[in-house]
């Protein structure tokens, strides 16, 4: 193996982590759906020839795609193995989330990248998808028992052979959405990422030889692994245990335990979800591939310097029950993966808390709370506005937590009301902070927020909400209090209504003229209420963010004397 000195290692670092922000910025401009153009929702990165493990991934992508990425390419590597004809200009493209992780919406497109007719790494690219298929517009189906009632299921097939593309596959793919000019537009845009990415590789290696590049790539994978190993010798060793639940799975309205035991010891770690549910009957199960990425989220907020790179997770075992939620077999449904990874990264904090409370936040508001709102137009075009929506972030023993920021499992933005608005038919009446949402505490929780959504459409819409934390409030860490839940409200002809598991349901009819109200959960605070700065209490109040009856109920009436 060729020797790299730090200097020129640092340096293909950079460029190589620059490829794959390239290669996102070539998605997010080119595609046509804001779920990828507004709030990225995607990412891109170098995957091992061999092994399939990440080298690295774009800083822009979502980190829960780290992860599951690299089971991706894998699958790829099984299949072409199998096929025996992997070449130079192939493209496999698949959305099958038991293999791949996450949920069907993501379609994957994964390519091998040749130097001198022999493969050296792969590129791949992953975006979340409008629509494809399925009983629901969107596709969060919250009463789903089975994949095939959330989307069409593609395995790993080949979009392209040797450069030529299969136009077979690209009329099967537009003929299973709903918006087939959405699909084709970041299909186009997946291409020309993977396009970008082969030229600036070419570039780098022609630059440095493909030995040099090749010893960067095992040496800094080599660094990431010393790295998990140096963090985890400054924590103490010992054994903590946190458990938190689900609403229910939108199918039964029984909760579901998501329960993890943190083990450390010496430069080693062990992530134990024993105890959590077993596999249920609605589209809250993720595969075990989401699982494991998941837990790489976790561990990365935890210890912010690590690289994206697989080596961070070789000191750290991840041990999941067979048959449990975090574990499904296929057909199991796992439209919903993004509220059962949200609890999962919960839980880890809450247990991490209590041994190494300065490195933990309070949990976030814990819901991406995916709304479809669907109909056709008076020409008889279908509209589709699939979103997701913002909360609180946690306190810290820094701060107070972020007031509607996104969910810890991406750097996606939310989508701007301006943009929803102008491209489908319905009007934001409101958008704003939600008063008293936020969990108390030295440092309180971030604010949720409350968004109101009226139907234009003179034919009227159906609606479908995929959330959570209606039942089971974000927790507050290190004495901090919980947080305010979700709360969703739809209007009908008799007044407001609110569905009866609370955070899901599909099939809401609504007229021009009616709306519907998310009132998004805040952030767990972090520390005692009793040791908030009375001034900070007044500031709050005086700002609109807490009422002066819940900060009395809450902080005292000391509050009042340092009140402007």
């Amino acid at each position: 193996m060729t020797q790299i000195d730090p200097i020129t290692l640092a340096v293909l670092a950079g460029r190589m982590e620059q490829i794959a922000d390239e290669m996102d910025a070539t998605l997010f401009r080119a595609a046509f759906n804001p779920i990828i153009a507004e709030a990225h929702d995607a990412s891109h990165g170098l995957y091992h020839a061999i092994s399939g493990d990440t080298l690295v991934q774009g800083k822009s992508g979502l980190p829960i795609f780290v992860g599951v990425m690299s089971f991706a390419v894998q699958a790829v590597i099984e299949k072409a193995a199998a096929d025996g004809d992997l070449a130079d200009g192939d493209i496999y493209i698949f959305n099958d989330a038991h293999i791949g992780g996450t949920h069907l919406s993501d379609m994957r497109l994964v390519r091998p990248y040749f130097r001198d007719g022999k493969l050296f790494c792969y590129l791949a690219s992953v975006g979340h998808w409008h629509d494809v298929g399925g009983n629901v517009p969107g596709n969060y189906n919250p009463a789903a028992t089975e994949v095939f009632q959330e989307a069409f299921v593609l395995p790993p097939v080949k979009l392209a052979r040797a450069g030529e593309i299969n136009q077979d596959i690209i009329d099967i793919l537009l003929r299973n959405t709903r918006l087939p000019q959405s699909a084709m537009g970041d299909l186009n845009g997946q291409l020309g990422a993977l396009d970008l990415g082969v030229k600036r590789m070419d570039e780098l290696l022609d630059e440095y030889g493909a030995d040099t590049v090749e010893a960067a790539l095992e040496a800094l994978s080599h660094r990431a692994e010393a790295l998990m190993r140096a963090e985890l010798q400054g924590l103490p060793d010992g054994r903590w245990e946190a458990t938190d639940y689900l609403d229910n799975d939108g199918i039964t309205d029984e909760p579901l335990a998501i329960k993890v035991a943190v083990e450390i010891a010496d430069d080693r770690m062990l992530l134990d979800f024993t105890g959590s549910a077993p596999q249920c009957a609605g589209p809250v199960n993720i595969a075990l591939p989401t699982t494991v990425a998941t837990a790489y989220v976790a561990i990365k907020h935890i210890f912010p310097a690590l690289p994206a790179n697989a080596g961070v997770m070789r000191p750290i075992e991840v041990r999941v029950p067979e048959n449990s939620m975090l574990s499904c077999e296929f057909p199991a449904p796992t439209g919903g993966y993004t509220e059962t990874i949200l609890r999962m990264i919960d839980v880890i904090f809450s247990a991490l808390a209590k041994a190494a409370p300065e490195r933990i936040v309070a949990n976030a508001y814990g819901t991406i709370n995916a709304l479809s709102i669907a109909g056709k137009r008076s020409d008889g075009r279908p509209w589709v506005m699939f979103s997701f929506y913002g909360g609180g972030h946690g306190g810290s023993m820094a701060c107070d937590g972020l007031n509607h920021g996104n969910a810890p499992i991406s750097t996606a933005t939310i989508p701007p009301m301006e943009i929803l608005e102008s491209v489908y038919p319905v009007m934001f009446k409101q958008w704003a902070l939600r008063p008293d949402s936020a969990g108390s505490g030295k440092h309180r929780g971030g604010l949720g927020a409350r968004y109101e959504i009226e139907v234009l459409e003179e034919n009227g819409a159906e609606a479908f909400l995929f959330g959570e934390r209606g039942r089971f409030a974000p927790k507050g860490v290190a004495g901090g209090g919980d947080a305010a839940m979700n709360v969703f409200s739809y209007a009908t002809d008799t007044g407001w209504a609110q569905p009866p598991l609370a955070s899901k349901m599909r099939g809401i009819k609504l007229r021009q003229g009616q709306s519907v109200i998310l009132e998004t959960p805040g952030g767990g605070g972090y520390g005692p209420a009793a040791e908030r700065a009375p001034k900070d209490v007044a500031r709050d109040v005086a700002r609109g963010l807490i009422t002066a009856q819940h900060a009395d109920k809450t902080y005292g009436n000391v509050w009042r004397e340092v009140a402007p």
